[in-house]
């Protein structure tokens, strides 16, 4: 079986206006990849829609994880297999506490499986993962982001990653809100998962800084829905310095979402 997260061709639409025009690329685990490019050009779509979010429609290609098309499940399927999101804007549940919600999610991960989920490991790992993002343990028993200020959010997303070990991982601007200390955590965490869980990182940021702490195997850049350069990191600093004249866009401007 492969562990290795395969998107062929995909093409993705929301309404009537195509915004992904046949996007290919495959993570393995242990991988961290970033995808950078300007404004409008379809990275955060491409987070979306490898999840399932309903908006947006697929209208050709595949994406591939543990020898089934993906496409064909569920968001909480696709959540079962071990794939995460980070949302570039985490939403807040009323009436749902976030020590409810991280144990529901967690005690998923053992169906079908002969494991049962344990309370006293699952509030350790909890605990640990607090710690490690740097927030307060009462914060467990407040309703899910609500009142949270946007680092919070950000921190919790970590929180939530690092409890239910996804092996691939997607985070959309995860360091959007962040100051340069949140952002150094948020980093080290990420980097740590990747280390312990074997865990394949597609990375969608809005700063190319988050790069100087999670450093990426691979960069792709996607112009008006279709990757037209990759390369390493060193593609991440001449984006940084050079913006994307190089790709026909004549506004050289920071290195964004």
């Amino acid at each position: 079986m492969s562990e290795k997260l395969i998107v062929k061709n995909l093409r993705v639409k929301i309404e009537e206006n195509e915004i992904l025009k046949g996007v290919s690329f495959e993570v393995k685990r242990g991988e961290i990849h970033a995808i950078m490019g300007p404004n409008g050009s379809g990275k955060s779509t491409l987070a979306y829609a490898i999840m399932g979010h309903p908006k947006y429609q697929v209208i050709e290609g595949e994406v591939i994880y543990k020898d089934k098309n993906i496409l064909e499940l569920s968001p909480d399927e696709r959540a079962k297999l071990g794939i995460f999101l980070a949302f570039q804007h985490p939403l807040e549940i009323d009436g749902v506490r976030l020590s409810t919600f991280l144990w529901q999610s967690y005690a998923k991960r053992f169906e079908n499986t002969d494991k049962k989920p344990n309370v006293m490991e699952f509030r350790k790992e909890l605990k640990n993962a607090l710690v490690s993002a740097g927030m307060k343990e009462e914060m467990i028993d407040r309703f899910l982001n609500v009142g949270f200020s946007g680092g919070e959010k950000k921190r919790t997303e970590i929180v939530q990653m690092s409890v239910l070990k996804p092996e691939i991982a997607i985070l959309d601007e995860i360091d959007s809100g962040l100051d340069i200390d949140a952002v150094k955590i948020v980093s080290e965490n990420v980097n740590r998962l990747v280390k312990e869980n074997n865990m394949g990182v597609i990375i969608i940021t809005h700063y190319q800084r988050i790069l100087n702490y999670i450093k990426p195997d691979y960069v792709y850049v996607i112009i008006d829905g279709k990757i037209v350069d990759k390369g390493d990191y060193k593609l991440a600093q001449e984006l940084e310095s050079e913006g994307y004249l190089r790709y026909g866009i004549e506004e050289k401007e920071e290195v964004k979402l």
